[in-house]
């Protein structure tokens, strides 16, 4: 078998079955496991798969900068966005992480809303001026421009001051076995201090989110509350889990 044909081979497994084990593939393909390993490190250099020990699993795909994203599967963020808009109550406190998804929150927002929402993206803080009863706080510190949102010891020492009743938090993985992950490690770690900070944590995943994983971890899906998708529950969704289908 060629060289690209066994590669071709390696994602289409990945897709089917959602991972793949290095040792198995080569008892399988008669192969030794230092050629599958090489096949598995060149595919994760392309971007193609994410590389965990022993095998790979799916890459996220929204990898993309902020203005790419915007573009992305847009009449889904739309359907999230109006299906979660409900999650946020009169008098809570709630965590608005960055991301287009969440942008999208704001047209089904009730104008006489009354909370407060703290974020670190000032495009959501800016886009909350016309809602006069929600106390907006804007957390500052350095802008990660791929998300356009404060990171940094500064966010991550204001977000661990606090207490919140939700948090709506962004994510470009939710995986089965790996969790909630992102694709930075400094903005990861701040999104495990939201959450900490926050009695429940809700995702709003579009489907190319489901299943995949990227570089860092944020959380275990023990940590979740809420998953809001398109379309039917994931089959591997833990049962504690709420499912809000848009």
């Amino acid at each position: 078998m060629l060289t690209t044909q066994r590669r071709s081979l390696l994602l289409e497994r990945l897709a089917r079955d959602g991972r793949l084990v290095a040792s198995d593939l080569a008892a399988e393909l008669a192969l030794s496991e230092d050629t599958i390993r090489r096949d598995l490190r060149d595919l994760a250099a392309e971007g193609r798969l994410l590389r965990v020990h022993g095998g790979a699993l799916p890459l996220s795909p929204t990898h993309q900068p902020m203005a790419q994203r915007r573009d992305m599967a847009s009449d889904e963020k739309q359907a999230l966005a109006r299906r979660a808009a409900g999650l946020i109550q009169p008098g809570m406190t709630v965590i608005v992480d960055g991301g287009t998804t969440h942008q999208a929150l704001i047209p089904f927002l009730p104008l006489d809303l009354s909370c407060t929402i703290v974020t670190h993206s000032p495009a959501f803080a800016a886009a909350l001026e016309p809602f006069r009863a929600v106390d907006v706080i804007l957390i500052g510190g350095r802008l990660f421009r791929h998300s356009m949102v404060a990171t940094g010891a500064v966010a991550q020492e204001a977000f661990s001051r606090l207490r919140a009743d939700l948090c709506l938090l962004g994510v470009t993985g939710v995986h089965p076995t790996v969790g909630l992950s992102t694709g930075d490690a400094e903005e990861a770690a701040l999104k495990t201090t939201m959450l900490r900070a926050a009695g429940e944590v809700a995702v709003l995943a579009t489907p190319d989110k489901l299943g995949v994983s990227s570089r860092w971890v944020i959380a275990q899906l023990t940590a979740l509350t809420t998953l809001v998708t398109v379309g039917a529950r994931p089959y591997w969704l833990p049962p504690h889990i709420t499912h809000l289908s848009a």
